[in-house]
């Protein structure tokens, strides 16, 4: 069975593993949102199985949860972020030209970019993984906010 190679991951990636884990965590919560039924469908909440839980609309707190934690990060750490994006989406193959073409494209907030991404939280853990760094053990025990105000502001 061949073996792969796992990269060093970068010394400073500017993005603890915990938060990472939240942030991946909270992306793929918003991806599973979808968009409210119409009110008119004659539906009760024993008959829907509490599948409002899951429309996207201005009480369910993932959305802002996941801009909160993105917006909480400073600018290196923003850009980590959209570099890992871009590695698991395959859009580049090395972290430094990644990160480096991330800074330089710094233009308003990253979490508006960031939330527009279908599969984001998939692609930060596959950027992730590819340079080395494996969140599943924070994923699995973390589960909780690492000390982020999400409460928005």
């Amino acid at each position: 069975m061949p073996t792969r190679d796992v990269p060093e991951p970068p010394s400073n990636l500017g993005v603890d593993r915990e938060t990472l884990a939240y942030i991946v965590l909270k992306a793929r919560a918003y991806d599973m949102l979808v968009p409210p039924d119409l009110p008119e469908d004659s539906s009760d909440s024993a008959d829907d199985r509490f599948v409002e839980a899951l429309e996207d609309d201005e009480d369910n707190p993932a959305g802002r949860e996941l801009r909160a934690a993105i917006a909480s990060l400073d600018s290196d750490a923003q850009a980590a972020l959209v570099a890992l994006t871009w590695l698991g989406r395959g859009d580049y193959d090395e972290w430094k030209e990644a990160i480096r073409v991330a800074r330089d494209r710094a233009e308003g907030p990253a979490w508006r970019y960031l939330m527009g991404i279908p599969l984001l939280g998939d692609y930060i853990e596959d950027g992730a993984d590819k340079i080395g760094v494996n969140l599943l053990e924070e994923m699995e025990d973390g589960l909780g906010d690492p000390d982020l105000d999400t409460r928005g502001g």
